[in-house]
């Protein structure tokens, strides 16, 4: 008679997913969960406030990466590079998915909010943007991560 190994499991991806997440992965960092917050309220200001050439549509975009950054180191413990490339691809795919005309297929045309969120057209310059956002997130990381060991071997 056949019998499946208890090893072979037949779990939703998303069950897979989580159960390989580490629970030292998982964490609150609370000083990146307050900086997503002053990226996040600065986003909207420009979203409701600013309607020019520059600040709209590509300091939002450099800015948004980085709310995108601060928001996984929020709850995610996992190393700057991988986060930072994650951020990135998804930045990316978002661009993609403006190349297709996503809002027009998904028939949200006519709802600012998507528009806003998702965008609406395909920017090379975009792509820079995003580029440059988490170039300057990794500089900055880095570059506290140096102070942290200096103020620590000052220490000892």
């Amino acid at each position: 008679m056949f019998q499946l190994s208890q090893d072979i499991c037949f779990k939703p991806t998303r069950t897979i997913f989580l159960q390989s997440l580490k629970s030292d992965m998982l964490t609150f960092n609370l000083r990146y969960f307050l900086l997503a917050l002053l990226f996040f309220v600065i986003e909207v200001m420009i979203a409701l406030y600013v309607h020019d050439a520059i600040v709209r549509p590509y300091i939002g975009d450099y800015l948004v990466v980085m709310l995108i950054y601060c928001a996984v180191r929020s709850f995610i413990k996992a190393p700057t590079l991988i986060i930072a490339i994650g951020v990135l691809l998804f930045s990316y795919t978002i661009e993609l998915l403006q190349y297709f005309h996503i809002v027009d297929r998904l028939g949200l045309a006519n709802n600012a909010i998507a528009k806003t969120v998702l965008g609406y057209g395909f920017e090379w310059w975009d792509l820079l943007a995003y580029t440059l956002g988490v170039v300057t997130v990794l500089a900055l990381d880095k570059s506290q991560e140096r102070g942290r060991r200096a103020k620590g071997e000052r220490a000892k």
